[in-house]
């Protein structure tokens, strides 16, 4: 059970994801598709959340400050260059792995993007990740089970 609750907790977490979570769940002995939807399931329960409470706070934000926000930073910067070129659907499957879902939740939103096609598009991207990375969990274990075999 406290396998459970940590990777449903490791994958909420913003820098963990479904990265860590996953691989984490896998090698704590779940099976790759329960550590996949329990990963998924977390990091897509905060991934909603943000989508749905967005709207509210750039509201706030906006009035609160009186001026356009312009964020900038390299992983800024590089989330723009990819929304430029790929839209929704290439933030959306590259965010996770070089910004985070949760920024290119954020930055998606920022940019524009409305909150049903941010929000299928990073759930469906999600989706690919977890799987991706429980397959390989599974093969970096069955890889380094055959190799300490055969040097043991």
């Amino acid at each position: 059970m406290l396998t459970y609750f940590l990777v449903f907790l490791l994958g909420a977490a913003p820098g963990f994801e479904v990265l860590v979570a996953v691989p984490l769940g896998v090698l704590r002995g779940l099976s790759p598709v329960t550590a996949s939807l329990i990963g998924f399931a977390g990091n897509a329960s905060t991934i909603i959340i943000e989508v749905i409470i967005f709207q509210k706070l750039k509201t706030w934000w906006d009035h609160k400050k009186k001026r356009d926000v312009s964020l900038s930073s390299k992983r800024t910067a590089r989330a723009g260059a990819i929304w430029r070129q790929f839209g929704v659907p290439g933030l959306a499957l590259v965010g996770p792995i070089l910004i985070g879902s949760h920024l290119a939740a954020f930055l998606a939103l920022a940019f524009g993007s409305s909150k049903i096609q941010a929000t299928v598009w990073l759930l469906l991207s999600l989706a690919i990740w977890s799987i991706a990375f429980a397959v390989l969990a599974v093969l970096g274990i069955d890889i380094f089970s055959s190799v300490s075999q055969k040097l043991f």
